[in-house]
């Protein structure tokens, strides 16, 4: 299927073709009776400016076109004119509801091209950063998708709990969202004192929160309504489409890429892969909410196992100097200045690099020519490929289930128009 972009408008599309666009020749009875609808591009459930064109008999989806690119930034071209490192502020933009996954992929990518491996300190750190991203964007999903659905309450509670998240950020990296705190090989600076005791904190006072989630949602006959046998995925078509994350594994997958292809020190932490079978919203609502309990014991082992130690490696070519060192150490001065003007240069070649973000595998393809600056970057995003597949899950339901199949599959637009 081909997906409109907003250069290529699809304003004054025929029932006819729309069908040729979304890349279907069936024949449609009472074709003429149909009607195009268009939804957003500022429907507050496409959850961003996402525009769809909808075919529809009555109430029923006959066909859809996602028509995407109003939020189009090029950021892989930008990085492209940037050095290593000062390209990494591109990566927050994307995936802006989980910044430190997007800094995660790109970073490994950058060190695994340089040949360099972060010390055991930042990998920890970086290890229990990611999964509080992953629990901060699942509770933004949590309580858009819940508000989508008529569940106000939930919404509430789950940016209740966010914030504390994002104070988390803040304490460590100076910013809430854009974080940027992941570097070439290390970490931005250290952990404040006050960091471990307020983590443990949020260890101790979260689990209740799920529960109170769980309590709100998981018998409500109208959540039900709205989610059960709601845009059914099998198994084989989930991987025919490429879908990942809680996408794929709510029909049945087990995939993980922190399991399957583990990175950053992920195959030494016990955790389950949350599967459910049914294929439906409700089934992807089930694993979210079970991955949220999997990501508190990832960090409750991180926390306990954090080990003493420098945040960077000791490499001057790639990694500033201390600050400490710049009143009285010329030689600092020059690194530090070269650092930040130059940049430093990687060696020729290739690297993909994958993470397993919130939403599902978030991968970054990176090539050096030996200069300063990236010769390619290219982020294969879940998003992307999330909202290629609304047509086929949508087809023959209502056009009110559509809201609850796009909070389902958790999309981001930063991410779909790079």
């Amino acid at each position: 299927m081909t997906i409109p972009s907003g250069g290529d408008t699809i304003q004054e599309l025929t029932v006819e073709e729309l069908r040729a666009k979304v890349g279907t020749g069936m024949e449609i009875e009472n074709a003429e009776e149909h009607m195009l609808l268009s939804m957003g591009p500022q429907h507050p459930s496409t959850h961003g400016v996402l525009r769809l064109l909808v075919e529809l008999d009555g109430e029923t989806v006959v066909n859809l076109a996602p028509d995407i690119g109003f939020l189009h930034t090029g950021v892989e071209k930008s990085m492209e004119s940037k050095t290593f490192t000062k390209a990494l502020v591109m990566t927050d933009r994307m995936d802006y509801l989980s910044p430190m996954s997007n800094n995660l992929g790109y970073i490994l990518a950058v060190e695994k091209l340089l040949g360099v491996e972060a010390t055991p300190r930042a990998q920890v750190i970086r290890v229990i950063l990611a999964e509080l991203a992953r629990i901060s964007s699942h509770l933004v999903w949590l309580g858009t998708h819940a508000l989508d659905l008529a569940a106000m309450s939930v919404f509430l509670y789950c940016f209740r709990e966010r914030e504390y998240i994002l104070d988390l950020f803040e304490m460590v990296a100076g910013q809430r969202m854009m974080v940027s705190y992941f570097r070439p090989g290390g970490l931005w600076r250290d952990l404040p004192e006050e960091f471990e005791p307020a983590v443990r904190q949020f260890l101790d006072f979260f689990p209740a929160k799920i529960a109170d989630y769980e309590a709100l949602l998981k018998n409500n006959p109208i959540f039900l309504d709205r989610t059960k046998g709601i845009g059914v995925v099998t198994a084989e078509q989930a991987m025919d489409w490429g879908l990942t994350g809680p996408s794929l594994r709510g029909s049945g997958v087990n995939w993980d890429i922190r399991k399957a292809q583990p990175y950053g020190g992920y195959e030494t932490y016990d955790f389950d892969v949350p599967v459910e079978t049914d294929g439906d919203v409700y089934a992807r609502y089930r694993c979210r909410i079970a991955e949220m309990w999997q990501s508190m014991r990832i960090i409750q082992q991180a926390m306990d196992r954090l080990p003493k130690g420098p945040v960077n490696i000791d490499d001057r070519k790639i990694v500033p100097p201390p600050r400490s060192e710049l009143g009285h150490s010329m030689e600092a001065v020059i690194h530090h200045f070269k650092l930040w003007t130059e940049g430093f240069s990687a060696p020729v070649g290739y690297v993909y690099q994958s993470i397993e973000s919130p939403r599902g595998e978030f991968a970054c393809y990176l090539r050096g020519d030996g200069g300063p600056k990236p010769a390619r970057v290219h982020f294969r995003t879940p998003s992307y490929v999330h909202v290629a597949s609304l047509p086929f899950m949508a087809k023959g339901l209502f056009v009110a289930d559509l809201v609850s199949i796009i909070g389902s599959v958790d999309i981001v637009l930063g991410e779909i128009d790079r």
